[in-house]
């Protein structure tokens, strides 16, 4: 039993269980923001054929998604991804890892001359430098397994709007992380994807609207489950290839 709470599945996982045959030697796949929209769609999906570590920070949220069982292949794990001690127990836990998806963010409104210094290294933190830094814990295993990281860009990433200055720069870094580690991991067989979503119909998006003072109509938004059906796309492509960068948008 680890400090986070669970076994860790590699090891004995399916002695004397129902679905041993189908776990037992199942992938292994840590998904980060995985207590809300985007993040706990992916999860979901993932865990039909994956052991899938939920990371996320509310505790009702995650006890959801149930524990770790004979029935269940979701580890939830509570943990702030700004914590690069949680992150490295977390991390020295697993004996494998085949895929990282990088999903946590953090979004705020304002005119460049009005965000202070506080702001941009809130968004900076969370969406950059946190998933590089949870990326550098893992490559050891993602090489082993020659496995994917994909990261869970925006539309922003490629098209600055008003009033979220901070929030695109931080995409467009975190485009750009993804690039250079493709590029450096090319020789170990570790794959790197960009996935850029659109508008979503998410907490977070509904709250971007309140700010801008706009009626809220989710069906006029990409579903979050449409998101992690592209993450599944991204992670079941043939061994021979790597989907670099997906954009979706909004059919309407």
């Amino acid at each position: 039993m680890g400090q986070f709470g669970y076994r860790n599945p590699p090891e004995g996982y399916g002695e004397g269980m129902s679905n041993q045959s189908a776990l037992a030697s199942a992938p292994i796949a840590l998904v980060t923001g995985a207590t809300s929209g985007i993040g706990r769609e992916i999860v979901r999906d993932l865990a039909r054929t994956h052991v899938v570590y939920a990371v996320g920070r509310d505790p009702e949220r995650l006890a959801e998604f149930g524990g770790f069982d004979d029935e269940n292949s979701i580890v939830p794990v509570r943990a702030d991804i700004n914590d690069p001690e949680a992150m490295a127990s977390l991390v020295a836990e697993l004996d494998r890892l085949d895929v990282l998806v990088h999903s946590a963010g953090v979004v705020g409104q304002a005119h460049v001359a009005e965000t202070p210094r506080e702001e941009w290294m809130r968004q900076l933190t969370t969406n950059v430098v946190a998933p590089a830094e949870l990326t550098r814990l893992t490559l050891p295993l993602l090489r082993v397994s020659k496995g994917t990281v994909i990261f869970i860009g925006s539309g922003a990433g490629t098209r600055a709007s008003a009033n979220l200055g901070a929030y695109a720069a931080t995409k467009h870094a975190l485009r750009a992380l993804a690039d250079s580690l493709r590029l450096e991991e090319s020789t170990a067989g570790v794959r790197v994807s960009t996935i850029a979503p659109g508008q979503v119909d998410t907490p977070m998006q509904e709250q971007m609207q309140e700010q801008l003072g706009n009626e809220y109509i989710g069906t006029r938004y990409i579903r979050a489950d449409s998101v992690a059906r592209t993450v599944r796309f991204v992670v079941d492509a043939p061994a021979d290839a790597q989907i670099t960068d997906l954009s979706i948008r909004p059919r309407i």
